[in-house]
């Protein structure tokens, strides 16, 4: 994922459990961020769609998710990173129904 191509805000956090998640409390200064132990990075396209969440915890990526959508601007694939480095791929028509893994 190439940061330089997208619009990163930092948040305090996110709502919800459906994908992709909302981050929420945004951050308007950056220099705030040295006095957070935790925060969240997200990276938008041009159409506000999340493409990139971070979870930082002592400047340290904790939790990823990548996302990608369908032409309609549904979720296609969430790619979660979780704090050990063990990958889960969630893929979805373009209804936003979940498929099988496979």
């Amino acid at each position: 994922m190439e940061l330089e191509n997208c619009d990163c805000r930092y948040f305090i956090s996110y709502s919800g459990v459906k994908l992709p998640l909302k981050l929420v409390n945004e951050l308007a200064d950056e220099s705030h961020l040295e006095n957070r132990n935790t925060y969240f990075r997200g990276c938008y396209d041009t159409d506000q769609r999340l493409l990139l969440l971070e979870k930082l915890v002592y400047g340290e990526v904790e939790l990823r998710h990548v996302y990608t959508y369908h032409f309609n601007g549904t979720l296609a694939e969430a790619e979660i990173t979780d704090a050990d480095g063990e990958i889960n791929v969630l893929r979805f028509d373009e209804a936003g129904a979940a498929l099988a893994a496979g």
